[in-house]
């Protein structure tokens, strides 16, 4: 990315919502810290498309529901353009966060309640310009009750991979047989569940009575056998199995 990756240069951010007074407040949150410029503003995801080719910034805060063409969209086109791609870090209210694994799936590096502190914004921005993902926590919560509610799909039948780990969100029979399809171990399986539940290293190391290194080469281990980048999109692999 450009700027992000340079010692002295500022994080510079794109910011696409449809509301000028949001807009503001974002600009204002962001630039009271030096280490962040924010070089453009768009109020669709046609404007974020072209502002994003010709502006070049190493964030984009993007907004999902807005006029001409949502967030998501914009998302996927921006990402999916040829050369070095910004970080896009979606901003949206509480209620949306049916939109979180569209979002993920497009490619986006962090998924972000307009509802979270100023410091949260601030710390995201940065994290995804340093190349990091991230949910907040609101949103994993509410995605992860909504799976909860869900209830397991069935029962595995013989031969079918080890189950979850007791008390799982993600006791899934579709689940079992994509991780066994892909080649993960018996011990590599209960990682992914756990980290499909938000769980840190350090908490799936307690979980699972191993060490945090040890978890961490599993984690590496299961996001190469699944061909995904990140724990962020180990988790939209986890829950989006087909039932």
């Amino acid at each position: 990315m450009i700027g992000a990756g340079s010692v002295g240069a500022p994080i510079r951010v794109l910011l696409v919502d449809d509301q000028a007074l949001v807009r503001s407040g974002f600009r204002i949150i962001l630039e009271s810290e030096p280490d962040i410029e924010v070089v453009g503003e768009a109020e669709t995801g046609t404007q974020a498309i072209a502002l994003a080719a010709a502006l070049t910034p190493d964030v984009i805060c993007m907004d999902v529901e807005m006029p001409e063409m949502n967030g998501i969209v914009a998302s996927r086109e921006i990402l999916s353009a040829p050369g070095a791609s910004p970080a896009v870090l979606v901003l949206t209210t509480f209620g949306h966060d049916e939109y979180l694994f569209d979002a993920l799936a497009a490619g986006v590096s962090g998924f972000l309640l307009k509802t979270s502190r100023a410091e949260q914004l601030i710390d995201a921005v940065r994290v995804v310009a340093a190349g990091g993902s991230l949910l907040g926590p609101e949103v994993t919560g509410a995605v992860l009750a909504r799976v909860r509610d869900t209830g397991p799909a069935g029962s595995a039948g013989a031969g079918a991979a080890p189950a979850a780990p007791e008390g799982s969100a993600l006791e899934v029979s579709a689940l079992e047989r994509a991780m066994a399809d892909v080649g993960l171990t018996p011990r590599e399986r209960a990682v992914l569940v756990l980290l499909a539940e938000g769980r840190t290293n350090a908490e799936i190391a307690a979980e699972l009575f191993l060490g945090e290194a040890t978890v961490k080469t599993h984690v590496s281990n299961v996001l190469q056998k699944l061909g995904v980048r990140d724990r962020l999109q180990a988790v939209v692999w986890a829950h989006t199995r087909p039932e």
